[in-house]
């Protein structure tokens, strides 16, 4: 039975095809899993989507319909899943509940060295041969103050990194990690990070509670000087509030690999059509911004160990078990 893969890159159809082996026939598609291409699916009782696919109730209602009883996300977040839809028709839902933490934590930090050290514009000065220092000034990490916002597996990854940097560091979570405590990191109320901090980063999940975590009221408390780092998802920012006040010249610089509307956007060549998003758009435009297109997660490691995740998930589905990266049905 052909297992139907939506969403797949070029580089992560290999290790997918793989993966798979002869356990399972799968077919990749590049085109991502939404209303307009749900009907493709009839046929296929297994469906592999990936994290910027629209699993709303429209979406499932369709697959169901088309004989989907199982949805297999290569993702950790599922807010892009309409469980008790799922749930209601009866469908199987499993999600990849951990990869390599290091790949995100790692270019969490390569933004935040990017966006510091002016790597972006100094790369652009130098292919037109325009060998200036001017307006590349950074500034040294060591000694400064690190803020983790969510310090589960990733946020304790940044935070070695920057402990390493010999940085400060403060956390916030809704539970303190041991192993973040031994590196000297200090728990505090989110609106003392925000005010202390020279580098913030964000590692937390999304959900109702934690959409625009960092909404107008929190930028304000932040230093204008400040470098704010987002490689976990982007309706954690409030991307209209930071707009205003990058527009008011704060921040020394910003990284973000999300956005909260990127769906639609990201993952495709975009490239020959008019943006029709206008915060985007001023977003890109300002000099002390890094926007990248939610590759943090992209490494040989990490995607491996996601495939590997959704085989088993399949495996799973067909011999009746259940694992801790099963949603639907929930125990």
């Amino acid at each position: 039975m052909e297992i139907l893969a939506f969403g797949v890159q070029a580089d992560e159809k290999p290790l997918i095809e793989r993966a798979f082996g002869i356990q399972e026939d799968v077919r990749c598609l590049d085109v991502f899993l939404n209303a307009d291409t749900a009907p493709i699916a009839a046929g296929h009782e297994i469906v592999s989507t990936s994290v910027n696919a629209d699993l709303g109730a429209d979406v499932l209602e369709i697959l169901a319909a088309g004989g989907t009883r199982m949805v297999a996300q290569r993702s950790t977040g599922f807010n892009n899943v309409d469980l008790d839809t799922a749930e209601r028709l009866g469908m199987t839902v499993a999600r990849v509940s951990s990869y390599s933490p290091y790949s995100v934590a790692e270019f969490a930090w390569t933004l935040a060295m990017a966006v510091n050290r002016r790597i972006v514009r100094a790369s652009i000065r130098t292919r037109d041969f325009d060998f200036r220092l001017d307006g590349l000034m950074g500034r040294d990490l060591h000694g400064r103050t690190a803020g983790v916002l969510g310090t589960g597996k990733i946020g304790e990854a940044f935070a070695r990194i920057a402990h390493g940097f010999g940085m400060r560091l403060l956390g916030w979570d809704v539970a303190e990690n041991p192993a973040c405590a031994e590196l000297g990191m200090r728990y505090v109320p989110k609106d003392e990070l925000l005010a202390r901090s020279d580098l913030i980063t964000l590692h937390v999940p999304l959900m109702p509670e934690t959409r625009h975590l960092i909404d107008a009221a929190a930028l304000k408390a932040m230093r204008d000087d400040a470098v704010l780092i987002n490689s976990s998802r982007g309706g954690l920012i409030d991307t209209a509030a930071l707009v205003g006040e990058l527009r008011a010249g704060r921040f020394a610089g910003v990284g973000l690999d999300v956005y909260e509307a990127e769906a639609g956007l990201f993952f495709l060549d975009k490239s020959l059509e008019a943006v029709e998003d206008d915060t985007l758009a001023r977003l890109v435009t300002f000099p002390n911004v890094l926007v990248t297109s939610h590759q943090a997660y992209y490494t040989e490691d990490a995607v491996g160990q996601i495939v590997d995740a959704t085989v088993r998930n399949v495996l799973d589905y067909r011999e009746g078990r259940r694992s801790e990266n099963v949603l639907v049905p929930r125990s």
